[in-house]
């Protein structure tokens, strides 16, 4: 249970922070701005995962999960579980912003730039998970991302996608964080791409550590 409740709070926290920052910056005319959104996503899971990462290995992402799960470093059976408790967390994130900031007509929603075709997110958003799943694959102890290299590593790269990305797809790389937002805007159009894309990414960068790596590497 304490690792449920750790995911759930991680989540919680994550998306939040992350999404909050988006919100603030969105009502108050960009005072953020996109430089401070980008850091808040990373500095916020680097802190999560410092918290939390003994516990519950710091997942805070579906995509992630079914990625260990894959690499036979999760138990399936615990997959749905570990879902359902990132659901919970991102869901209520969502849910205080919105009471918070009424105001706001995203709320850190993801949807592809004006004039960006979802295919092309869609394949953005592949890639982005899967270097963010390389990294993670690669850091972690077991299914665990534990410590300060795998906090500072997984946060630098959620950084950096975010820095690039973020204008053209919002950098989700997160089933959850896509889902969480989407359930109080009532925007659903592009959500398959937020879904898919991420979940795919983090499999192949996983059969990929094969390529590279030894036999038992994952």
């Amino acid at each position: 249970m304490k690792q449920y409740i750790s995911e759930s709070i991680g989540t919680f926290a994550m998306i939040f922070c992350g999404c909050g920052a988006m919100t603030i910056n969105e009502i108050i005319g960009g005072s953020i701005s996109h430089v401070g959104v980008a850091g808040t996503w990373g500095l916020i899971v680097m802190a999560m995962i410092y918290a939390f990462g003994e516990t519950s290995g710091a997942h805070f992402n579906p995509a992630v999960t079914i990625g260990f799960a894959f690499a036979k470093k999760f138990p399936w059976p615990k997959v749905p579980k570990y879902i359902l408790a990132q659901a919970i967390g991102g869901i209520l994130a969502i849910f205080l912003l919105w009471f918070l900031f009424p105001e706001s007509q995203t709320l850190g929603e993801t949807v592809p730039a004006e004039g960006f075709p979802a295919y092309k997110a869609a394949i953005l958003e592949f890639l982005l998970t899967f270097f963010l799943m390389v990294v993670i694959i690669n850091v972690s102890t077991g299914s665990k991302e534990i410590g300060t290299m795998a906090a500072i590593a997984v946060g630098g790269v959620i950084l950096l996608e975010a820095m690039f990305a973020g204008p053209m797809t919002k950098a989700s790389m997160n089933p959850v964080r896509s889902i969480a937002p989407a359930l109080f805007t009532g925007n659903f159009q592009d959500l398959w791409l937020y879904i898919l894309a991420p979940i795919l990414g983090a499999i192949v960068a996983v059969s990929s550590c094969k390529l590279v790596k030894d036999e038992q590497c994952c």
